[in-house]
């Protein structure tokens, strides 16, 4: 989180309705509390805090409030929101998580568009900060922006305002707004508009998958195009709205409605055809149409391959032409011909040939019809051909090599989608510990779920190795259908909250971990948090002392040994990290963990009678932090002064181990990491241990590039990055001194951005 040096607090918005007495207090109401007294509440010696005793920003009315209706803000996302003065509408534009990101990292001197009397303007912004009373506890953030071209004079100032002047601009042509009135990216520069001021349309308007922005009775509106007419005009679009409440349904839009622009919200631009007007686009031979992945016969036989950004008729050309965007170097143009320009491209890039020289690009052919795979979700037009039906088991070793290693390798990102890429991709690409989900008996329409799990994304990623992201989207789509939550299909979410919906709601899995407090009964769960209080020693951690420290301090212990044991890091959301390097312990020992289990003396190595809680910290007797004794060395411990005062705990032993303790060894309990997800700047990657050798470990990322703008496909990739075993051997010193911006490959994401770790049991997931 961001810190001022005189402001430690943390800040929350309210996702649910909390009752104070006869009222309610609303969604998206905006709180804070110390981060103090938050450290105090969730790491104390009692069990993990189940609310937080919060004061609202609006009236700093004092609320003990459920952890579980709290999300954590980041300073600057709660002035931005703060700006908002609608709860509903501050709730609405922050689960659009896009907006708010955009206005996060929005500079002055930036080209915008903003809304103005039910009317769209470009602006140019002057101006980000506060221009009310700056003595508040958070003084909300506006934007101070200039209106051009049409807008020029239509505004309210000229920058000052109650005669503070906080930008200059033209007189009648400034306006303060909050950020949901301003829309930030995808506005061309304007050495690239035939109008300084003036936005472009593209020829084909609007593509499944945009994001747009319209307006619908004079109120502008925010929506995710989710389907297409095939008509090119008087056609309609199907527009899932991010504006209003969650579970706000569908709207149909005519494709020519005032304002359905997808460049105002996404990304690059393709300027008019200088013909427009003139030339209608007409039918396709091939089904190829603008955006169609395509390859042409170069010279003596070589194949280019790239993206139709342009058709229609050219000056002294009778057929009909292609404007291609080339993935190499092997064009003669940035998308202009003649003088006029057709799309944009890099230059070289572009070429201009005819349509019937353009063939489908083979390499992304669904089946043998010829046609291009789609990289977007068309659940009408799915056929059989994505599933891969049957048991497939996980790869390792020289398996996984031959099949995951390179480029269009892995899970196909889309869309805000790494959050599950990563997660899927880190479970099940090179594990069987949750492999019973998939065949774990469902009805309807969860075996449907199950179904697409199995059959579209495991089964193809480990025969294959590749999931397109059409086969997630449509997991994600039937999940939306399933949780009622329109964003599983267009926002970033939490792993955790994807695996728990998974397991718990639409499989109704086993909980994965059994957790035993002290005078309390089971806990049961799919994910374990790491809640501890920072120690000053603890600079650089492994993963084993944060999970015992995290136990010690809840007074927790394991009822059983899970096959598979998901670990979520310390942090408070996704920015702020409590260790700037985390140590992955390979090996997990758990036996010291679990309940009425038998245990060693950390003195003789015999069986164990007594455990002693206060003991934790000392490091006299052992740099482990949990201890425990047999019965004469308990004695002898606690005969020094410094322990006089401890209350060791007796151990209870099985019967069955006490029978025949003669001859046997105290057996130790350990969990083998397989996976490591890890978090940079809101995306996810994942590293995963593919075999049993020290540098067996393959780093993840679901659009490690990128090929067209925004109309072109990410490309996943898995790498090697055996890097990362040399500094998992390196002494702790070395790791400690180490800068992470020295560090090889990409071990510095797996060290400095873990969040979540996944281990499991080979013993019991024979049984589970």
């Amino acid at each position: 989180m961001e810190r001022d040096t005189d402001d430690f607090l943390m800040y929350f918005i309210l996702m649910e309705g909390v009752p104070v007495g006869n009222k309610t207090m609303d969604p998206g109401k905006l709180c804070y509390m110390s981060e103090e007294s938050y450290l105090q509440r969730v790491t104390g010696d009692q069990n993990p805090a189940q609310s937080l005793n919060v004061h609202f920003l609006e009236d700093s009315t004092p609320l003990e409030v459920d952890v579980n209706v709290l999300h954590p803000l980041m300073r600057k996302q709660a002035a931005l929101l703060l700006a908002i003065t609608n709860p509903t509408e501050r709730l609405s534009c922050f689960l659009e998580r896009g907006l708010l990101d955009q206005a996060v990292k929005a500079e002055m001197g930036q080209r915008v568009l903003v809304e103005h009397e039910q009317k769209l303007y470009p602006a140019l912004i002057h101006y980000i900060g506060n221009f009310l009373d700056s003595s508040t506890l958070l003084p909300p953030i506006y934007f101070g922006v200039e209106l051009e071209g049409e807008g020029e004079g239509r505004g309210k100032t000229d920058g000052t305002y109650r005669g503070v002047t906080f930008f200059k601009c033209k007189q009648n042509s400034g306006l303060l707004l909050p950020f949901n009135k301003v829309i930030f990216s995808g506005v061309a520069p304007s050495d690239n508009l035939g109008s300084p001021s003036t936005p472009t349309r593209t020829q084909n308007p609007v593509n499944q998958g945009d994001k747009v922005a319209f307006f619908v009775d004079d109120k502008l509106m925010r929506g995710l195009v989710i389907f297409c007419s095939n008509q090119m005009a008087g056609g309609y679009v199907e527009v899932l709205p991010v504006r209003t409440a969650e579970s706000a349904p569908p709207v149909c839009v005519p494709r020519e409605l005032k304002g359905v622009n997808p460049p105002i919200v996404g990304g690059a631009e393709t300027p008019k055809s200088p013909n427009d007007g003139k030339h209608k686009e007409q039918p396709l031979g091939r089904n190829l149409e603008v955006d169609s992945l395509v390859q042409i016969q170069f010279q003596e036989g070589e194949l280019a391959y790239g993206i139709i950004r342009w058709l229609g008729c050219l000056p002294e050309k009778e057929d009909t032409m292609a404007g291609v965007e080339l993935e190499e170097d092997k064009g003669c143009t940035d998308g202009s011909w003649k003088g006029c320009r057709y799309f944009f491209c890099a230059p070289k890039r572009g070429i201009f040939v005819k349509l019937k020289a353009c063939q489908p690009d083979t390499r992304f052919l669904s089946s043998k019809d010829s046609e291009p795979k789609s990289l977007q979700f068309h659940e009408q037009s799915r056929d059989e051909s994505y599933r891969v039906p049957g048991k497939i088991p996980p790869l390792q070793g020289s398996a996984a090599l031959d099949i995951l290693h390179g480029n269009m390798k892995g899970i196909q990102g889309h869309c805000n989608s790494c959050y599950m890429d990563a997660a899927l991709f880190s479970l099940f690409s090179c594990s069987s510990a949750l492999d019973s989900l998939l065949f774990k008996p469902a009805s309807h329409p969860d075996g449907e779920i199950q179904r697409t799990l199995r059959e579209e994304i495991v089964n193809p990623l480990r025969k294959n190795g590749f999931v397109s992201a059409d086969s997630v989207m449509m997991l994600r789509h039937q999940l939306m259908q399933e949780s009622r939550c329109p964003s599983f299909t267009t926002s970033e979410k939490d792993p955790e909250e994807f695996l728990n919906l998974i397991m718990q709601r639409i499989f109704r899995a086993d909980p994965l971990l059994k957790l035993q407090s002290k005078g309390q009964g089971v806990q049961e769960c799919y994910c374990y948090q790491i809640f501890i209080e920072k120690q000053q020693e603890m600079t650089v951690p492994n993963v084993q002392q944060l999970l015992e420290q995290s136990f010690h301090h809840s007074n927790l212990k394991l009822a059983e040994v899970p096959s598979c044991f998901i670990l979520q890091m310390p942090r408070f959301g996704k920015e702020y990290k409590m260790f700037s390097k985390i140590v992955p312990s390979l090996e997990l020992d758990i036996t010291d963990l679990l309940l009425d289990n038998p245990r060693e003396c950390i003195v003789c190595g015999q069986l164990a009678t007594y455990e002693c809680p206060d003991c934790f910290n000392d490091d006299f007797l052992s740099q482990h932090g949990l201890k425990q004794y047999c019965t004469l060395c308990s004695q002898q411990a606690h005969n020094h002064h410094k322990r006089k005062n401890h209350k060791p705990v007796v151990l209870k032993i099985p019967d069955s181990f006490l029978k025949g303790q003669g001859t046997k060894k105290i057996p130790r309990e350990t969990l083998e990491l397989f996976a490591v997800l890890c978090i940079e700047t809101s995306h996810y990657v994942s590293f995963v241990k593919y075999g049993v050798e020290k540098g067996s470990w393959m780093f993840f990322d679901s659009m490690a590039d990128r090929f067209g703008s925004e109309n072109g496909y990410n490309i996943p990739q898995v790498s090697l990055c055996p890097e990362v075993a040399t500094y998992l051997a390196s002494p702790l010193k070395d790791l400690i001194n180490q800068n992470p911006r020295e560090m090889k490959g990409v071990a510095k994401r797996l060290f400095c951005d873990a969040y979540m770790y996944m281990y499991q049991s080979r013993r019991m997931a024979l049984y589970k």
